[in-house]
């Protein structure tokens, strides 16, 4: 156990050494020889593109993007594209590595893989967005294809976003490649089950969790912090299954309500003003003080790096549920170890996202749409698979659930990288 009352907290956090940190700790776990964890940790490729755009006021502005290829030993690689000012290479690298574990966790056959650009896409105009997105696109399309690497929306892009990549793509190779990135609308190769994907995958995770830990699932609080493309449909999802979600954040206010939050209301709510704040029937709470909401299950959805030593301490939840990417730091995590909290990981909990994906570029390779039964019943199915074979490892190894899936994922990318040897 970690004395968190030693860990310090002013260092700032480096998501790509957290994540190194991880891989190296389960290659111990499993006795992989240093070379192996070597081979683990480098990403295979890495490129970062200049990507000049004319404003609409005639200017000439140069932004910086990544695409970063983590590992593509058990398939092409897959990872989503972020638009975003705080988009840095580590960030980047460590969400890409996170990849790589995440779809060997699911035992879908991709790598991993990751790209962004550091942008402020609030600021953009309709126009200006595009033409970033094409540009990046063009700039990263060499290393990108369905058989290469496969992008996806993240923070910030969307179905539009991914539908100018795949436009672009098209327009240099001369013939549709539809295949080239997921997530985007049915009338373009999309699929009928991809929106709230992710969401219905934490949701799988939290309610085997509690049925694995033999507690009730009827009222089991829930707050989440994040109310986008994840925390949205989770609300819907949770309450629907029988769960109370009692607190709910976005990045303009908080929300509490013991009673429970209707999701109805509150979707029409922001619907109607853009956040979540002010929803009728609940009471307002300051956003330093969300975590520490009386409740048994705390989600953090939004972005990573948001559960430090200082949260992690005055937090409530017996469980922790990552619905996003990185959300704990390394000083987080001690502090949850040392007081036994549950923590489902990211590479676990919010995988069902690129299982839809998984299923998405599948069909454009088929050529055919799947039912939306078919598609719901192959997700809940792939999530229950991983999280039952995430929780055996749990108990057989003796270790923490985080432990326990990355060793799962690294292991599986360590027999792949053995079998197929080292060229040349």
């Amino acid at each position: 156990m970690v004395n968190s009352s030693l860990v310090p907290t002013d260092r700032p956090f480096n998501p790509w050494e957290r994540v190194v940190a991880l891989i190296e700790e389960a290659g111990h776990l499993l006795n992989l020889d240093d070379g192996m964890v070597r081979r683990i940790v480098a990403p295979e490729r890495s490129l970062e593109v200049a990507v000049p755009v004319r404003l609409d006021s005639g200017e000439v502005q140069v932004f910086t993007g990544w695409r970063i290829q983590h590992d593509t030993s058990r398939g092409p690689g897959k990872g989503g594209i972020r638009f975003h000012p705080s988009v840095n290479h580590d960030e980047i690298a460590a969400l890409a590595a996170d990849m790589s574990i995440k779809t060997a966790v699911v035992n879908i056959p991709y790598g991993g893989a990751k790209g962004g650009v550091r942008v402020d896409p609030t600021a953009l105009s309709r126009g200006e967005l595009e033409r970033l997105t094409r540009r990046y696109a063009f700039a990263i399309a060499p290393t990108i294809g369905p058989d290469r690497d496969i992008p996806a929306p993240d923070i910030n892009t969307d179905a539009q976003v991914m539908s100018w990549i795949m436009d672009t793509v098209s327009m240099l190779h001369g013939h549709a490649t539809f295949g080239v990135v997921t997530g985007k609308p049915l009338a373009i190769g999309g699929t009928l089950g991809h929106a709230g994907a992710t969401s219905l995958g934490v949701t799988i995770c939290a309610l085997s969790l509690l049925k694995n830990l033999d507690r009730p699932i009827d009222d089991a609080r829930v707050i989440i912090q994040g109310y986008g493309k994840v925390g949205a449909p989770l609300v819907e999802f949770l309450t629907r299954r029988g769960l109370k979600v009692v607190g709910v954040a976005d990045v303009k206010g908080a929300i509490h309500a013991p009673g429970g939050i209707d999701p109805t209301q509150l979707a029409e709510h922001v619907g109607s003003t853009g956040t979540v704040a002010g929803c009728p029937g609940t009471d307002a709470v300051d956003l330093a003080d969300f975590f520490a909401l009386p409740t048994d299950i705390a989600i953090p959805a939004a972005l990573g790096g948001v559960l430090t030593a200082e949260v992690a301490t005055s937090m409530t939840a017996p469980i922790v549920i990552e619905a996003a990417n990185g959300p704990t730091t390394g000083e987080g995590a001690a502090v949850f170890q040392d007081k036994g909290t549950i923590v489902v990981p990211d590479v676990l909990a919010n995988a069902g996202g690129v299982v839809a994906s998984y299923f998405e570029w599948a069909q454009d390779l088929q050529g055919m749409m799947w039912e939306p039964e078919l598609f719901q019943r192959r997700l809940e199915k792939t999530m229950h698979n991983a999280f039952d074979h995430v929780w055996q490892r749990h108990l057989a190894w003796g270790v923490e659930l985080r432990d326990a899936a990355l060793a799962v994922g690294v292991e599986r990318i360590a027999e792949a990288t053995e079998l197929r040897g080292l060229f040349p």
